[in-house]
């Protein structure tokens, strides 16, 4: 399947279903930056030093077009690692995500620019340009050790890993459970009972 199909079917089936369907979820810290921000493409792991975004910066140059950055920052979470400087020249280079396991600032200014973005936390102070980290290598990121390549879906639930190697595995598990939710919403709604159709035992559960 050619990448921007990857991108579309992942997406449509959402974080929530594949994180179901044998993605890895990353911790619930990890959340939209702006309302409605959406994404879906390949991890370019980074890992900062601590309070340091020099390797974000680099990773902005040399990361692929298409890619999402993935990004460590080590220690000290709370400083502004990304904002609109960086968003701006990330958009130039095709770059179109960030998920980052720290903070961020400039949350208008990134939700105008309509780029997304999933963070720890909003956080107002910088970041020093001079200690050196790592790109394109292993980033622990939410939890979830990300490698180069792997597929990056984040949505108003949150953001799941799928590691490079099972892409056509999740993806057939999570359009197969989207078949099986949808059947599941037409019984619902001709009036059957989730005790029904997922065959739950009402039997433990005391009544008045």
């Amino acid at each position: 399947m050619m990448t921007d199909d990857l991108v579309a079917a992942f997406a449509a089936l959402g974080a929530a279903t594949l994180g179901e369907s044998g993605g890895l979820p990353m911790a619930p810290r990890i959340r939209a930056a702006w309302p409605g921000a959406r994404i879906s493409g390949r991890a370019f792991p980074v890992v900062c030093a601590t309070a340091d975004n020099l390797a974000i910066h680099v990773a902005v140059a040399e990361a692929p077009a298409g890619s999402v950055l993935v990004a460590n920052v080590g220690d000290e979470p709370a400083r502004g690692y990304w904002g609109e400087v960086l968003t701006t020249g990330a958009e130039a280079r095709g770059i179109v995500g960030l998920v980052i396991d720290g903070g961020v600032r400039d949350v208008d200014a990134l939700a105008a620019h309509r780029f997304p973005v999933f963070s720890a936390m909003v956080a107002l102070r910088g970041a020093s340009k001079t200690e050196p980290g790592t790109t394109g290598a292993l980033a622990l990121v939410g939890d979830v050790d990300v490698e180069l390549g792997d597929w990056i879906v984040g949505d108003a639930d949150g953001v799941v890993v799928i590691p490079q190697g099972r892409l056509t595995e999740v993806l057939a598990a999570g359009r197969a459970r989207a078949t099986k939710e949808e059947h599941l919403f037409t019984e619902l709604k001709s009036g059957r009972t989730t005790i029904e159709l997922l065959g739950l035992d009402d039997a433990p559960i005391d009544r008045c």
